[in-house]
């Protein structure tokens, strides 16, 4: 199976892609793209000790294609995985291509979507209206924050959970559990770092 791995150039979460795509690549092809094919950047306040040499060493992630080019190529890919990060909120989740892509391969194979960016699905309401939805929450993007919604310098411009539900999910975090990951039909969505794992293992039942 060949996998399209689509990562935030804005500051993705590391693990959520480190996890998902070492996991992935040991079975499946994996293609790594970014909105204008510029090498992906990761949120710095995630990254730990070992994560810069891995994205330093990998070369799918080094030498990514544009979204515009894997749109044109889709028929190629099997699968979608699309790692979370605040930037998705800017790049990702608001790019034509990403959200096409999305939306075709959710029809015929699976598709895991972590964190922030299952924010597309506020974009996609075709796709996302009476789905099982978890994501990340309004809860935790209290403590990420100011009042004026501004987090390093930057407002965001939507809430992932007010958007999703906006765009008739059944929306739930699963706040009480220490892990949320939510299979409905093709579409997995992951809630968070700590789910990232989980959701790559059911990505991968998925495509066995």
């Amino acid at each position: 199976m060949k996998v399209l791995f689509i990562v935030s150039e804005k500051g993705f979460w590391a693990e959520e892609c480190f996890t998902p795509l070492n996991k992935i690549s040991k079975k499946h092809e994996v293609t790594v793209a970014t909105p204008t094919g510029e090498k992906p950047r990761p949120d710095e306040k995630s990254l730990e000790e070992g994560d810069q040499e891995l994205m330093e060493e990998n070369n799918e992630l080094n030498s990514p294609i544009s979204a515009s080019k894997a749109y044109r190529k889709r028929q190629e890919y099997d699968a979608v995985v699309l790692p979370g990060g605040h930037g998705t909120l800017w790049d990702i989740n608001q790019d034509v291509h990403v959200q096409q892509i999305l939306k075709e391969k959710t029809e015929k194979g699976p598709a895991l979507v972590i964190c922030h960016a299952v924010g597309i699905l506020g974009f996609t309401p075709e796709l996302t209206e009476g789905r099982e939805v978890t994501g990340f929450p309004n809860q935790w993007e209290d403590g990420q924050v100011d009042e004026n919604e501004v987090r390093n310098g930057e407002k965001l411009p939507y809430r992932v959970e007010d958007l999703v539900k906006e765009a008739g999910a059944e929306w739930d975090a699963e706040l009480d559990k220490d892990t949320s990951v939510t299979v409905d039909g093709n579409l997995i969505t992951a809630r968070g770092p700590d789910s990232s794992e989980k959701g790559a293992e059911k990505f991968l039942e998925k495509a066995s």
